[in-house]
């Protein structure tokens, strides 16, 4: 059977959809929450598309730069990449087109600010995050600066501009990605050794400063996931979810800290597999006064959730 290169098959690989998917619900979500009234399911059907060009490019470009990385690790050595199927030269030219057209589209049909946010969490994913990830722990806090930025992406999109609501939303995903993380840190601690890489589950052997950064993490989410609430961009119901949700992830994370084993650590992964889309989907469910509901309960919220939380 004929060996073929560049298969489109493989340069999608190279865009890591699980992860451009989780892109897209958080920037949907940004966008229906930052919406007053009614989406517009056009302009979300435009951001989406942009964003996740822009996601899928930097995802390129990251495997583009760890190929020798990933060829070391167990859990990334059948990466296109590492094992033969892309060229590093059709790679390069893959991630610029489909990034560069993202970050063009978003400029001229969606608006200027969401375009550089994009072009903001493209840099520093593949410029900052990527080669810091060989020198220092602290990638991990860095790299979430970018996985934070597409909901505030979609909220520009909606609005324009840039409130506490929108750095509200960022500071949910930057809290909510870092227990995540960390307990994929000790897992493939091993595998991250092999590639050389200093993730913090490498350069923290007993997995003290792992486990505790994560239960602290898990702590600062919950204040963090009920201030939607505060700034009237959701009900009572969020409310109550958001605190039961993160009342779960934080025994997640001290379970993790507690027991210090893989059936802790992937049970704390899987807890925020969870936590956020049922987050999400209640905060753009369960609009608050200043996105249109009644001041003494959530509203009607069909209209503003059904366009943009699927």
């Amino acid at each position: 059977m004929e060996n073929r290169r560049n298969h489109p098959a493989d340069l999608l690989q190279l865009t890591k959809p699980r992860i451009t998917l989780m892109v897209l619900v958080s920037s949907a979500a940004g966008f229906v929450i930052g919406s007053s009234g009614r989406p517009d399911p056009l302009l979300l059907l435009a951001t989406l598309l942009g964003i996740g060009l822009v996601a899928g490019g930097s995802s390129a470009l990251n495997q583009l730069l760890e190929r020798d990385i990933d060829s070391l690790m167990e859990r990334t050595k059948g990466r296109p990449l590492p094992a033969g199927r892309v060229t590093p030269g059709a790679a390069v030219a893959f991630a610029a087109a489909i990034s560069l057209g993202g970050i063009v589209l978003l400029a001229l049909i969606v608006n200027p600010l969401t375009a550089l946010l994009a072009a903001i969490a493209l840099l520093s994913y593949v410029l900052v995050y990527t080669p810091l990830k060989r020198v220092s722990s602290l990638s991990t806090l860095v790299g979430a600066v970018p996985g934070a930025l597409p909901i505030m992406g979609g909220w520009s999109a909606a609005r324009g501009e840039l409130g506490p609501g929108a750095w509200a939303l960022f500071g949910i995903l930057f809290l909510w990605q870092l227990p995540h993380f960390l307990a994929l840190a000790w897992l493939f601690r091993e595998d991250y050794r092999r590639g050389g890489l200093k993730m913090l589950g490498v350069t923290d052997p007993t997995g003290h400063q792992t486990r505790s950064q994560a239960v602290l993490y898990a702590l600062a989410l919950i204040p963090a996931s009920l201030l939607p609430a505060l700034l009237g961009l959701s009900g009572s119901l969020y409310a109550f979810v958001a605190l039961s949700l993160g009342l779960a992830y934080l025994a997640a994370a001290v379970r993790f800290w507690v027991r210090a084993d893989s059936p802790t650590a992937r049970g704390l992964f899987r807890t925020s597999l969870i936590y956020l889309p049922l987050l999400l989907i209640l905060l753009s469910f369960d609009p608050g006064v200043s996105r249109g509901a009644q001041p003494n309960g959530p509203g009607d919220a069909s209209a503003v959730a059904l366009v943009g939380s699927g």
